[in-house]
């Protein structure tokens, strides 16, 4: 099927881990699988951000040094960053240097602690985003997935966050940390991680 890398263990797989290792394991073990833990969404919502322009893979192969820089992405700890942070960031080189991420980052990390305020949780509010059944396409394909990059609703959620100050939470980028995290599956048809995360999907209780 197009779109699938059928690997030495003879399981077909979304392509998009082109045989790499560790890309594999992330592909097998994270993408797709539902997630309630505020930390991690923080996190990926963040590094989404770092990868604007940029591979996933370059993320994920710094993602243990981002880890180290941003205080395990407890946004608690990242509000209270400031301009001697903003320098050893921008001078480490274990990261993405960007300077307007960075600060985006900090920014982000108030407006977690804004938003778990109001809601009771980032999960509860990201969830609340989650598509119905009645939107997903019926064929996910490697054409499908290509032409959608967003969609109605990670337009939606974008324009909410960015209107409560978000930073760097463009549609495509939402979508992205959409499709991670589980909100949606979009493994294509033919990988056996299609599966296993509709099953993980329905046993999931939403927040």
């Amino acid at each position: 099927m197009a779109g699938i890398i059928v690997g030495e263990d003879g399981r077909g797989r979304c392509f998009w881990h082109g045989g790499l290792e560790d890309y594999r394991r992330y592909h097998d073990e994270e993408w797709g699988r539902p997630v309630t833990d505020d930390f991690r969404l923080f996190e990926k919502i963040c590094l989404e951000g770092f990868q604007s322009g940029l591979s996933w893979l370059t993320i994920l192969r710094k993602r243990e040094n981002f880890r180290a820089a941003f205080a395990g992405f407890d946004f608690n700890r990242v509000a209270e960053f400031g301009e001697d942070d903003i320098e050893r960031l921008v001078a480490d080189a274990g990261i993405i240097r960007h300077r307007g991420k960075i600060v985006s980052t900090i920014n982000n990390a108030r407006r977690a602690i804004e938003l778990k305020a109001e809601f009771g949780s980032l999960a509860k509010f990201f969830w609340s985003f989650e598509p119905g059944s009645d939107t997903r396409p019926a064929v996910l394909d490697l054409d499908t997935l290509r032409a959608n990059p967003t969609t109605p609703v990670s337009v939606t959620l974008s324009k909410n966050l960015k209107k409560r100050g978000w930073t760097f939470v463009g549609p495509t980028t939402v979508y992205a940390f959409m499709q991670a995290m589980g909100m949606v599956n979009d493994h294509l048809d033919g990988c056996f991680c299609q599966r296993e995360v509709d099953e993980a999907r329905l046993k999931f209780k939403r927040p």
